[in-house]
């Protein structure tokens, strides 16, 4: 339970307290307590930012309204309706100058724009914001966010027509938007030590989804009424909202006078990644950070490249999701802009599932780094499937969008909240808490200029094909991945240490709802698993065919199974049906890529054009590839007798661990196959990537 502080600092205090807070402690004649406060803090914060993410989206749902001319013509085999009056029909003429045959180049030039702006406003933000008072801070920055996004709109009602007006309305609205997240992050930080994190902010994370769906909703229903008002309402909306802020913000608990509760501090974690992410709760003032002396705090650098790719593929989705969607048929039939925004906001519904087990996981991982990647990873065959199936069905699609928004939003929530927050708290800071704004600033800056250049690529690329901006997206997954391996082989070799101590214990008993199966019972479920695998084989061969590329298929299985082997082992014991469906995923990760290399992998090289034509060297490259696999084969089950004795958790830590190394042997393959599959795409000789290997084959 919080307590006003002392005398001495209560003239201060009171000077600092938002008016509301001092309007309900008058009101009720007793001082709010510390939990209350956060409980504040957390609801207030929300909203802000929720309604920047509202402001946000509008325009990706106006520009099927201000361009409906550009169809996606690489998924129309299926479709019987003819494209110029169907569209018509169906998205109206459009406004110039945005309806002309360089329409989706304009709209990305918009994009580029505001997200440049907001890029370099970010790292201006954090600086500032750690020099003044959050609150009046995120207030100036709400309301002007609102003025410049309703100005926008009334580009309607007063026939405006002019690209550069836009063009300037939009960048001074991505200034403003960028007095956002370092704000609410370092309040938020400000008021919750590192224990649950993760989950805290995973959940409340959720605004950006929020918001995102919100400002989808409201501005698809006010599209029938004219593009300005789905600019305008947001924008009054979020200047409400700003008054709401400067109302009832708490800063931090000095500048309400309450005491942290004890429970709210927590001892710095000790182990090898201790230098990385560890930080140190403490309330000590100090001075603020410089700009060079936060990208030196270990960490920051790598997750701020990390996100400057994950942001990169989720800024596409923000802008271009509902445009993709009005223009490519599904079932044969194309969408309204109203319909296509509404079915947009799923991929933000997956993506509060995917900042909520993200954060989970990390808790009860305590692994940033291997939760962030796991998840960039995973999002590689989600987009891949998208791509290629999405169009099939309207239940098909909305099940791959829940997919894609779950793990492309996951790593970039987790990298925006809790690991900013830990980072922002460093122990090298020795409890100086003002470069917590800063250091958000740093890692969501460089995030956001992956944020500018991903929707303007998009404006050019999808002009050629759709297929190739899936590809670029999927590329950019990887990389991100790939910044985070040297802080994964960290935590990896910290909780090998750990285990080798003994001090992680086991994490569960081998029981599934509490009861012990018999020896029959277990082998019949254990069956299962090799079902599993029967799907990931055929599931990795029909990738691997459809987008040739055995590499990177066989990469995304491998990487896939590391959060599997996770899920299974933390929750498999919950009970039979979850051990089950887990089995299932896990034995189609596993075995995907198994099945793959040893099958088609093996054929193709043993046919390879090096040995120029020459058919008798198919069995010896086979063999050489499963010898060595063998030899692993028979390293694994030794091993894990050995390791078995000291704990299941540690059997299933070295799987991770193996899986993770096995997916970094492809690395070379896999950047070549996505070189390729880039240049193709430059000389414009694949066409679309659903036909590239038939065409090939005649």
């Amino acid at each position: 339970m919080g307590s006003i502080s002392e005398p001495a600092h209560e003239s201060t205090t009171r000077s600092t307290k938002p008016p509301g807070i001092k309007y309900v402690e008058c009101t009720k004649k007793s001082n709010i307590s510390f939990k209350s406060h956060q409980a504040i803090v957390l609801i207030v914060t929300f909203l802000a930012y929720a309604s920047y993410h509202a402001t946000r989206k509008t325009t990706s749902i106006i520009k099927s309204a201000l361009d409906p001319q550009s169809p996606d013509e690489t998924l129309q085999s299926v479709s019987f309706l003819r494209r110029s009056n169907a569209l018509s029909w169906v998205l109206g003429n459009g406004w110039a100058p945005f309806n002309g045959s360089n329409g989706t180049v304009l709209l990305g030039d918009l994009d580029l724009a505001f997200l440049f702006v907001y890029a370099v406003g970010m790292f201006f933000s954090g600086h500032i914001g750690d020099r003044m008072n959050l609150r009046i801070f995120l207030t100036i920055g709400m309301v002007g966010t609102g003025l410049f996004t309703s100005l926008f709109g009334l580009g309607y009602w007063a026939n405006i027509h002019m690209f550069y007006y836009y063009l300037v309305v939009q960048m001074a609205a991505g200034l403003f938007q960028s007095t956002g997240w370092p704000s609410v992050v370092a309040v938020v930080g400000n008021w919750f030590g590192k224990s649950k994190r993760g989950l805290i902010m995973g959940i409340w994370n959720a605004h950006t989804s929020v918001g995102n769906i919100s400002g989808s909703l409201i501005a698809a229903y006010f599209l029938k009424y004219g593009w300005g008002w789905s600019m305008v309402v947001p924008g009054l909306m979020i200047a409400v909202v700003g008054v709401i802020v400067f109302m009832f913000l708490p800063v931090d608990p000095e500048s309400v006078g309450v005491d942290r509760d004890e429970d709210d501090t927590e001892s710095p974690k000790k182990g090898l990644t201790e230098h990385l992410l560890t930080p140190k709760t403490d309330t000590e003032k100090g001075s603020p950070v410089g700009f060079l002396e936060a990208w030196r705090i270990p960490g920051v650098a790598p997750f701020a490249f990390c996100l400057f790719f994950a942001k990169l593929v989720a800024y596409t989705f923000l802008y271009w999701l509902p445009f993709y969607i009005s223009h490519t048929a599904i079932s044969g039939q194309y969408l309204s802009s109203t319909a296509a925004g509404n079915l947009s906001t799923l991929f933000d519904v997956g993506g509060v599932v995917g900042g909520i087990l993200a954060g989970h996981i990390s808790d009860r991982l305590n692994a940033r780094a291997i939760t962030a990647a796991s998840f960039t990873y995973c999002a590689i065959p989600a987009l891949y499937l998208y791509r290629s199936y999405g169009h099939i069905s309207m239940p098909v699609n909305i099940i791959l969008m829940l997919v894609i928004g779950m793990f492309v939003n996951g790593p970039y929530a987790l990298i925006t909240t809790a690991v900013s927050a830990d980072l922002g708290t460093h122990k090298s800071l020795k409890g100086n808490s003002k470069a917590l704004a800063t250091v958000t600033a740093i890692i969501d800056g460089t995030g956001s200029i992956g944020a500018a250049i991903g929707p303007v690529l998009t404006g050019y690329i999808s002009t050629q094909s759709w297929s190739a901006v899936f590809t670029m997206l999927m590329g950019s997954a990887f990389v991100a991945g790939l910044f985070l391996t040297k802080l994964v082989v960290a935590e990896v070799t910290e909780k090998y240490q750990d285990l080798r101590r003994g001090s992680s214990g086991d994490t569960h008993r081998s029981t599934i709802n509490g009861q012990y199966l018999s020896s029959t019972a277990a082998g019949n479920l254990s069956t299962l698993f090799d079902v599993g695998g029967v799907v990931g084989g055929i599931l990795a061969g029909h990738i691997s065919d459809r987008l040739n590329a055995r590499a990177i298929t066989a990469a995304s299985f491998t990487y896939c199974a590391i959060p599997a082997l996770y899920l299974y082992r933390s929750y498999g014991h919950i009970s039979m049906p979850v051990n089950i469906i887990l089995m299932l995923v896990i034995g189609m990760f596993v075995n995907g890529p198994y099945a793959l290399i040893t099958t088609a992998v093996s054929a193709d090289l043993g046919t390879h054009k090096s040995l120029k034509g020459n058919s008798k060297a198919l069995a010896t490259v086979t063999a050489i590839i499963d010898g060595t696999g063998s030899i692993g084969a028979a390293i694994g089950p030794v091993l894990t007798g050995y390791i078995s004795t000291q704990s299941w958790s540690a059997v299933f830590t070295m799987l991770m661990g193996s899986a993770f190394v096995a997916g970094l042997f492809l690395t070379k393959l896999v950047v070549a196959e996505v070189t390729e599959k880039y240049q193709d795409l430059r000389r414009g000789s694949s066409g679309d990537t659903h036909r590239s290997s038939a065409v090939e084959e005649v």
